[in-house]
Order: C-alpha cells, then structure tokens, then sequence
C-alpha cells in the first residue's frame, strides 16, 4: 500500500491548462512523423487507419476519463491497476507507460531533430547530437516546476496549432484538384498482405492519439478533477481527430502516399509536402509547427513520465527515493532527472520507426489495462457505457497482434525486467 503520509502535488491546472497539457502531447511526433510511417505500411489508406485509431482512442480515452475523475492522483493507469484490480496488473500498466512513453519522447526528440536539420541545412551526422541537447535542455524546464512548464506549453501548442490550419488550408485547392484526386487511386490495396498493413498502420496511429493520457496522469495537480478530466479529454480528442484526418487528406493528396513514406525516413515528411505549395514559406511555417510540435509533445512526456515514476517511488515499485519533492512540493526533482537520462538512452537508437513501433505495442498493453480497470468501476462511479470499455479492451488486444513479432519479444522481454527489479526492490525493502 502507498504510505498515507507521502508527499502530494499541488493542484494548480484547469481546464484550460489540460487541454494545453493533450494537445501539446497529441499534436506532435504521430501528426508530423507517424503519418509518413503508416503511409508507407498501407499507402493512401493511411486515411482509414486515423479513422480507425480515432474511434479506438476515444473509447479508450472516454475510459480513462472516468478513471480519472473517480481516482484523480498522478500515475494514471498505474494507479488505476492498484485500485481497481490487483497491484501486478498495476505495476505492469505503470511499467509499460515508463516504456512505451519513454520510446515516444525519444521519436519526438529526433523528429525535431530531423525538422531543424531540414531548416539549418546541416549535415545528417549532428541528427542524434541535436536530439540528445533537446532533451537535456526539456527536462530543466520541466525540473523547475509545472507552472513554467505549462506556460511553455501554451505558447508551443499555439504555434503548432496555427502552422498546421495553414497546412490544411493552403494545401486542400492542391489536394483535391484533378492531379490530387489520382493519388488516392487505390484508396484500398486488393494485395494480401493489405488488411495486416492496414492494421499494423492503425495501431502506429493510435499511439499517436495517446497523449490524452498525459491529462489522467497529471491528476493529482488538476483542479476540480471531477470536472476538469472529462472535459479537457473529450475536447483534445475531438480537435485532434479533426487536425489529424484533415493533415492526412493534404498530405496524401498533395505528394501521394509513396513519397510521402520516403520523406518519414528523414523524420520530415509535412515540410516535404509543404514544398509542393504555391504560397512562397509554406516549407519553413511547416517546419516551424514541426519543431515546436515535437518540443511540446517532449516537453509534456517528461512531464508525465516523471509523474509515473514518482507515484511508483511512493508505492516501492521503484526505489523509494524517486519519490523526492523539491521544497515547494511542485516537481518530482529526481524522477525528472531519471526520466530524462532514459529518454537520451533511447535517443542514441536513432531509428524513428524502430522507436515508434515499440512505444504501438508497450501503449497498446497499458490501454488494456485501462479498459480492464474501468470494468471495475461501480455502477455510481460509471460515466460511460460499460460496452465502451470493452470495445477499447478488445480493440487494444487485437491491434497489439499486429505489431510486428521482434517488438513483441522486446517488449515482453523488458516486462520480465521489470517484474524482476520490482521483486529486487520489494525484498530489499524487507531485510
């Protein structure tokens, strides 16, 4: 059990300010990278599959709220697991976020990367340097308070907000003009392998929807949490499916689906379409969007990460001393530290799609978690449907399948890790 007397966050965001915290996690890495990686699995029906990962992050997201507002501390599914069903399973869906959220943030680091590389002209070999002075450089904002991070988030989800209104707009004439309509013949390969890409692209996809979860993780620190959950997560998931299908539209339309995948390689693909429009720095308003986007979805995984890390410090998951507040009980010092030391671990893979798959599989395995926690709610503590929850749960299992097998065997290999240095951590703690 969690000590009574352990340290406790202060509650200083609205709804506002969660909105911010979703979107600033969405609207990032899945919409200016993970569509050219899905492109390249399922070619122009990368559309269904947003379509498809939209439906599934919605039910998992409607869950997770519900969640949240009935059990509004930081740790999100973690807690969760705790409460509503066994600690294994809690300590399993909080391990599984440490990794799946630890390979995002690492993709959000080389994607913008990747975008600045475009803009300053540089050479390929300064790709995982930049990534790495990203990082560090994001977990000092994070490490002085959530104040001025959330601060620094409003402003990097504006511009990023705005850049990519612009996208749509200005490429939508080129899109769905006589040249445009061709590159969505096939909308539907009639290959055999077409439906397990599709799949295997819808699953990439859903990650990229997943940041809503950043918001139940922050629970602790958001004001009337009843409320302010369910509110700022239906509103970012909404905004984001809308942003989402119409990038994927203009993308798909402008370039096609082929050199759309080809621009993924360099982490860059929005700014390659970008190119392609009549208004003169359509490329750098992209890029800019780009890299800010990449800078808030980083900026907001340290954040929940950190969050994790702590609320597993306080339940002896992890060792006890990540639990740490500074003076004004505003950050997790340490755990920020720890969070950002793995995240550049992980920066110096620097292979985007290898990243981005194995964060689908480990994201996928927490959200089932999640769904089978909110079939334990109560019927008085129920917001929802319990159908929702079953639909997210058989939804998550079945994308899960088709991720490929080597990410499978990564992912269950790092679970056994885990277990063994939580027993490590468990039977030091009893000597």
């Amino acid at each position: 059990m969690a000590d009574t007397k352990s340290p406790s966050l202060k509650r200083q965001i609205g709804v506002l300010g969660a909105i911010g915290m979703g979107l600033g996690s969405i609207i990032g890495t899945g919409v200016f990278v993970s569509i050219g990686i899905a492109a390249g699995l399922t070619g122009t029906s990368v559309i269904v599959a947003v379509i498809l990962a939209a439906f599934v992050a919605i039910c998992n997201g409607l869950n997770s709220a519900q969640l949240a507002a009935n059990h509004p501390v930081s740790g999100g599914t973690y807690e969760y697991g705790y409460k509503y069903l066994n600690p294994g399973l809690g300590f399993i869906a909080g391990w599984m976020f440490l990794l799946a959220k630890t390979a995002s943030a690492a993709t959000a680091a080389l994607g913008f990367s990747g975008y600045l590389i475009q803009v300053l002209g540089v050479s390929q070999s300064v790709f995982i340097p930049i990534a790495l002075l990203t990082v560090f450089v994001l977990t000092a904002i994070v490490y002085t308070g959530i104040k001025r991070s959330n601060t620094a988030n409003l402003i990097i989800v504006s511009i990023t907000l705005l850049s990519l209104l612009f996208f749509i707009i200005s490429g939508f004439p080129l899109a769905f003009s006589a040249t445009g309509l061709n590159h969505f013949l096939p909308f539907l390969p009639s290959t055999s392998s077409a439906i397990p890409n599709l799949l295997e692209a819808t699953a990439l996809m859903f990650v990229a929807y997943t940041g809503y979860g950043r918001i139940a993780t922050m629970g602790e620190e958001v004001k009337d949490p009843e409320k302010t959950i369910p509110q700022a997560m239906i509103i970012t998931l909404l905004i984001s499916m809308l942003l989402y299908l119409g990038v994927a539209l203009v993308a798909v339309g402008v370039v096609g689906a082929e050199t759309l995948s080809l621009a993924s390689i360099t982490a860059a693909p929005l700014e390659q379409v970008a190119n392609r429009f009549a208004l003169p720095g359509s490329n750098q308003v992209i890029t800019l969007g780009a890299m800010t986007a990449m800078l808030g979805v980083l900026l907001n995984l340290i954040l929940g990460l950190s969050r994790v890390v702590f609320a597993m410090g306080k339940r002896h998951d992890l060792p006890r001393f990540l639990a740490q507040l500074n003076t004004t009980q505003t950050t997790p010092t340490l755990a920020v530290i720890v969070v950002g030391i793995a995240i550049a671990v992980l920066v110096l893979i620097g292979n985007v799609k290898t990243t981005w798959s194995f964060s689908a599989f480990t994201v996928l395995i927490y959200y089932s978690i999640t769904n089978l926690a909110a079939l334990k709610l109560t019927p008085e503590e129920q917001l929802y449907s319990p159908i929702l929850a079953y639909i997210g749960l058989v939804s998550c299992l079945f994308l899960a399948v088709w991720i490929e097998p080597k990410v499978w065997l990564l992912g269950f290999g790092l679970m056994l890790v885990g277990w063994i240095l939580r027993l490590i951590i468990r039977h030091s703690l009893e000597q």
